[in-house]
C-alpha cells in the first residue's frame, strides 16, 4: 500500500505542472485569437476575466488527458532513472502491479472528467457564446471623418467638417435627425464638442452658433427656423456600452449541450426521419385532384375527344409534378436530419473519448518511462508530442468525415483511442516480461553537432541510460 502511494506522489507534481502548463499554452492561444474582438472596445477587466475563466472550461477538457500521459512519463521515468523500478520488481511487484493505483487514479479522472463534459461544459460554453454576441455587438468608438457623414448613432446622420486629433472639437457640424417620423429636423452649428455619459448610454453634442430647421414629411408648409448661440443634443448611444443578453434568447449547439440532451433531440430526428419515409413510401392521392378529371364527359366527336385527352393529360402531369416535388422535399429533409444526428452523434461520443483517453494514455506513458529511464519535463514533452499530434489529428480528422457522412460517428471519435489502446497493451506486456531501454546513444547520430551536449570523458553519452 506505502508503495502504490509512493508512485501517487510521484505523478502528483508532474500532473499538475504539466497541467497548468498546457493550460497556459491554451490561454495564450485563445488571447491571440480573440484579440481583435476584445482590444478597443472598452470593456471591464471584469469581463475579460469572465471570459477567461468560462474559456477554462474547454481547456480542462484537452489539457488534463496530455497532462496524465506526461506526469505518466515522467513519474515512471524518474522512477526507472533511480532504479526504484528495480527494486520493486526484486521485491516480487510486476509492472502491472504498479501501474495499478495509476490505472484506479486515472479511472477516477476519467469519471469525473465524463461528468464535467455533461454539466460544467455545456453551460460554460454557452455562456461564452452569449458573451461574446454581447461584445461583438459594442461599437468600438464614435468614428467622425471629416467630411464623411457619419451614420454609428442610430437615427442620425453626423457631418464634421473639421476634426482635431487631440481633442473633442468639431467645426462646420450638420445633423440629420430622423427620430420622428413626423419630421426632419436639420441642425447646423460653427463648431461644437462630442462626449459621452459616464456609463456610455448617451451622446453628448454641445453646438455653438448654428440654426435648426424643420420641415413636416406630410405638411411641407409647416416649415421652422431657429437661431441658437448654443444648444445641446442628446442622442441614444446605448450600443457604445456593454449590456448583457438573456442567455435563454440565444439558441444553443451541439457544444453547449450535454449527452442526455443531444440523445433525446437525436430520438426526435430518428422518429422524424421515419415519419418521412412512410410519407414517401405510401401511396396518398388528394381526391380534389383526381375528382376533375373523373367528371370530364365521355367525348362523342373527335375534335372534342382530343380535347378531353388533353386536359386529362395536364391534370395528370401537374399532379405527377407535385407528387414529384413533395417527395424530393421530403428526401431533402431527410437527408438533413440524417446530417443532423451525424453532428450529434459525433459530440456525444466526445463527451466520453476524450475522458476515455486518460486511461489509454497510462498505459502509452509508463512503458515509455520506463524504457526512456529519464524523468525531466524535456523528455516527457518530446515524447508525448508524437502521440499527441496523432491523436489530436485522427480525432479532428475522424470529427470532420463523420460530420460529413463517410464514417460512423463513432469510428471517428473511438479510432485513434482503439489504435492508442492496442499500442499501450501491447508496450505493457512487452514491458511487464523484460527491461528494454532506449539506445540514446543510437539518437544521436540524428542530431546535428550543434545541438549535441558535450561527451564524458568515459565515452558514454551524458545522461545515458544505465
Amino acid at each position: 500500500m506505502r508503495l502504490s502511494f509512493h508512485i501517487l506522489r510521484a505523478h502528483i507534481g508532474p500532473f499538475f505542472f504539466a497541467l497548468f502548463t498546457i493550460m497556459f499554452i491554451f490561454l495564450l492561444q485563445f488571447l491571440m485569437k480573440f484579440a481583435d474582438d476584445l482590444v478597443g472596445k472598452g470593456l471591464s477587466w471584469w469581463i475579460i476575466g469572465e471570459l477567461m475563466a468560462l474559456s477554462l472550461a474547454w481547456m480542462v477538457v484537452l489539457a488534463v488527458p496530455m497532462a496524465v500521459l506526461v506526469s505518466t512519463l515522467m513519474a515512471f521515468g524518474n522512477l526507472s532513472a533511480q532504479n526504484e523500478i528495480t527494486a520493486m520488481k526484486a521485491t516480487g511487484m510486476s509492472l502491472y502491479r504498479m501501474m495499478l493505483p495509476v490505472v484506479l487514479a486515472s479511472t477516477a479522472l476519467t469519471y469525473l472528467l465524463i461528468q464535467f463534459n455533461n454539466s460544467v461544459l455545456p453551460e460554460a460554453n454557452h455562456r461564452v457564446k452569449v458573451l461574446m454576441v454581447d461584445i461583438r455587438r459594442i461599437k468600438p468608438t464614435l468614428t467622425i471623418v471629416p467630411g464623411l457623414f457619419s451614420q454609428d448613432i442610430q437615427g442620425y446622420s453626423i457631418l464634421a467638417r473639421k476634426t482635431y486629433e487631440h481633442s473633442n472639437d468639431l467645426e462646420g457640424i450638420t445633423i440629420y435627425d430622423y427620430t420622428d417620423p413626423a419630421r426632419n429636423v436639420v441642425v447646423t452649428a460653427e463648431h461644437g464638442t462630442v462626449s459621452f455619459t459616464p456609463d456610455y448610454r448617451k451622446l453628448i453634442m454641445d453646438l455653438y452658433a448654428g440654426e435648426i430647421h424643420q420641415i413636416g414629411t406630410m405638411d411641407r408648409s409647416a416649415y421652422r427656423k431657429m437661431r441658437f448661440t448654443k444648444h445641446r443634443i442628446i442622442m441614444d448611444a446605448e450600443e457604445f456600452d456593454f449590456e448583457r443578453s438573456n442567455e435563454n434568447a440565444i439558441s444553443r449547439g451541439d457544444r453547449e449541450m450535454s449527452a442526455q440532451m443531444m440523445e433525446a433531440i437525436v430520438d426526435s430526428l430518428e422518429r422524424s426521419i421515419a415519419t418521412t419515409r412512410d410519407e414517401v413510401f405510401s401511396t396518398r392521392f388528394d381526391r380534389n385532384a383526381i375528382e376533375p378529371v373523373r367528371r370530364i364527359p365521355i367525348p362523342h366527336a373527335q375534335q372534342e375527344s382530343t380535347h378531353f385527352q388533353q386536359q386529362a393529360l395536364f391534370l395528370a402531369l401537374s399532379r405527377a409534378r407535385q407528387t414529384l416535388n413533395q417527395i424530393d422535399n421530403q428526401i431533402m429533409l431527410e437527408k438533413y436530419n440524417h446530417d443532423q444526428i451525424d453532428q450529434y452523434l459525433v459530440e456525444i461520443h466526445k463527451k466520453y473519448s476524450i475522458p476515455i483517453a486518460c486511461l489509454v494514455f497510462v498505459f502509452i506513458g509508463a512503458p515509455l518511462g520506463v524504457m526512456a529511464r529519464r524523468g525531466t519535463f524535456g523528455v516527457a514533452a518530446s515524447l508525448s508530442f508524437g502521440f499527441f499530434l496523432l491523436y489530436w489529428a485522427s480525432l479532428i480528422g475522424g470529427e470532420k468525415l463523420a460530420d460529413r457522412g463517410i464514417i460512423a460517428p463513432w469510428v471517428g471519435m473511438w479510432s485513434a483511442n482503439i489504435v492508442l489502446s492496442i499500442l499501450g497493451i501491447f508496450l505493457t506486456l512487452r514491458m511487464g516480461r523484460e527491461t528494454i531501454t532506449i539506445n540514446w546513444l543510437a539518437l544521436r547520430r540524428f542530431v546535428p553537432r550543434s545541438f549535441r551536449s558535450p561527451e564524458p570523458a568515459d565515452g558514454t553519452a551524458a545522461g545515458g541510460a544505465e
